[in-house]
């Protein structure tokens, strides 16, 4: 016998259509590409979605077709995003920075059929075009401009695809299985990867970042999506937005510091989210202009782990609680956030402070394990101490990578994340390093994140990477890559003493190179592989080998 409760399709276009029922005068900030600041709401949000809906009905579009954007995070991006996943379409977004061969892959194996794109990538658009084999429509995602339409005769333009539609729309009752959106992984090894989200997910998804366990949303809150719209969804926050009816602030294409603080200050915004390297310019930023950002009452650090002296300048200098979380394309992304538990709110602060360092615990929907992967994924104890590969998962985890056809699972239905790392008895997760990231010496392993963590504490350090340098008696070595705070200065031997006490002795770096900057991928993250490329053979040219 079934329950006799009522069945609803968990369905993206329920979370507008809450949002604009119950919250539709609450406010929508963008800043959009050309310096200027458009105010909306989540009524108005939703009418122009539907307007976009019907508008693609009328360009031809399908259900399933995917329709594929390369834009900032604001106003037009997030109508699209409703508007194509709503009318059960696929909204596939694309991460600029990735190279133009990585761009027409994704867009062919994705097999768009319109592409969105802000003016500022125009001269991208133009070099892909003639290799685009499926793309039927160019929508530029403004009001009309002669300069675009000079050097894309055929383009449409978002406003006048939009103005010209009516707001009466019945979004369709889709089955809640059908996919939403696609997003891509950055290709760091081979093509990028196609990840394809459905409506379910999606929900459920959202449903779980806004526990308070979680990111903890609510309709008192003013969002600050930093991370952007073509990555992992911007973590789902702005569906997790709707779902409670949150205020949300679109920072558009400028992402530094000083633009952020502002930001923050002038839309009174609690909640951020986003990179380590995005609030280590906040942080210079707050600090050069005096702002002590006091709307600001927590921000979520993803995408690496954020070191110990963030943590703590948030919590000092600007009373702000940081978030420690974790996830990553294939996870929808979260897979843990790192919330006290009750039996840590006696512990001083320097003790939450350890417990804040990890990534976090999983919330309800995902599990996580640690297993040995050399031994067929032996189960490894949550000691806190044994480190192994981490597996997922849950409700809004992988199967299978778009167009692919061979389970991306282990045999037992479990995700491998690639990340090395410990979990406790209470959960939570301490990534160590990313397997391809870690450095063995000796037949020893060193954590990569370890020695990063402890560089970034020294003063003149504003970011460090660890890689591990080729070496003729142990194998690797680890060498810092360290990128100084302006104005201050180290030399290598005092950032190498820096390490002693804190770690053993055969662990400390053999070298310290220091740069003017350090390279960052589309997504934040550093990339290891460009300067392993640069500085492997390190030591041996220096002759430090013995």
């Amino acid at each position: 016998m079934l329950g006799k409760m009522m069945h609803r399709p968990l369905l993206i276009s329920h979370l507008i259509q809450h949002a604009a029922r119950y919250h539709g005068d609450t406010v929508i900030t963008s800043r959009e590409t050309d310096g200027s600041t458009t105010v909306t709401n989540w009524a108005k949000l939703h009418d122009n979605s539907k307007r976009l809906a019907n508008a693609l009905a009328a360009l031809g579009l399908e259900q399933g077709d995917r329709v594929a954007t390369i834009a900032w995070n604001n106003r037009r991006h997030l109508e699209i995003w409703y508007g194509v996943s709503g009318s059960g379409m696929v909204c596939h977004t694309i991460n600029p920075r990735l190279f133009p061969q990585q761009i027409i892959y994704v867009i062919n194996d994705a097999e768009d059929q319109v592409l969105f794109f802000e003016k500022t990538f125009l001269p991208l658009v133009i070099g892909v075009k003639e290799h685009l084999k499926t793309v039927k429509h160019f929508v530029c995602m403004t009001a009309p401009d002669e300069e675009v339409r000079a050097q894309i005769p055929e383009v449409i333009f978002y406003d006048d695809l939009v103005d010209n539609q009516s707001a009466e729309f019945d979004w369709p009752e889709l089955d809640e299985n059908a996919p939403s959106s696609l997003c891509y992984t950055s290709g760091t090894t081979g093509n990028p990867k196609g990840v394809l989200y459905t409506n379910r997910t999606t929900v459920l998804h959202s449903f779980c970042i806004s526990l308070p366990d979680s990111i903890s949303l609510s309709a008192t809150d003013v969002v600050l999506p930093v991370v952007p719209m073509f990555h992992a969804n911007a973590w789902g926050l702005p569906y997790a937005a709707a779902m409670v009816g949150a205020a949300v602030s679109l920072p558009g294409p400028n992402l530094d510091g000083h633009s952020l603080a502002s930001l923050i200050d002038k839309d009174g915004v609690t909640l951020a989210v986003g990179v380590p390297t995005i609030w280590q310019t906040l942080l210079a930023a707050a600090k050069e202009t005096g702002t002590k950002l006091p709307s600001l009452k927590r921000n979520v650090v993803g995408g690496s782990s954020c070191p110990s002296s963030m943590i703590r300048t948030f919590h000092n200098d600007f009373d702000c609680e940081t978030l420690h979380a974790w996830g990553m394309t294939e996870t929808s992304p979260l897979g843990s956030a790192n919330q006290l538990k009750a039996k840590h709110k006696d512990l001083s602060d320097e003790d939450k402070l350890k417990v804040r360092l990890s990534q976090g615990r999983p919330p309800f929907g995902v599990e996580l394990r640690i297993v040995d992967a050399e031994k067929n994924n032996k189960l490894l104890p949550n000691d806190g101490k044994t480190p192994g590969n981490v597996q997922i998962r849950g409700y809004w985890i992988v199967d299978t990578y778009f167009n692919k056809e061979q389970s991306a699972l282990e045999p037992d239905g479990w995700f491998d994340t690639g990340d090395i790392a410990t979990l406790n008895e209470d959960g939570y997760l301490m990534i160590r390093d990313r397997a391809k990231d870690l450095i063995k010496s000796g037949g020893e392993w060193i954590s990569s994140v370890e020695l990063e963590d402890i560089a970034t504490t020294h003063p003149a350090v504003a970011s460090a990477a660890a890689i591990a340098a080729n070496h003729p008696k142990w194998d690797e070595r680890p060498v810092i890559i360290a990128q100084l705070e302006p104005g201050h200065e180290v030399t290598e031997q005092e950032l190498i003493d820096h390490y002693l006490g804190k770690i053993a002795k055969w662990q400390i770096p053999n070298a310290v190179v220091l740069v003017d900057a350090i390279p960052i991928s589309g997504t934040g993250k550093m990339l290891k592989k460009d300067l392993r490329e640069q500085y492997g053979n390190l030591l041996i040219e220096r002759g430090l080998v013995d």
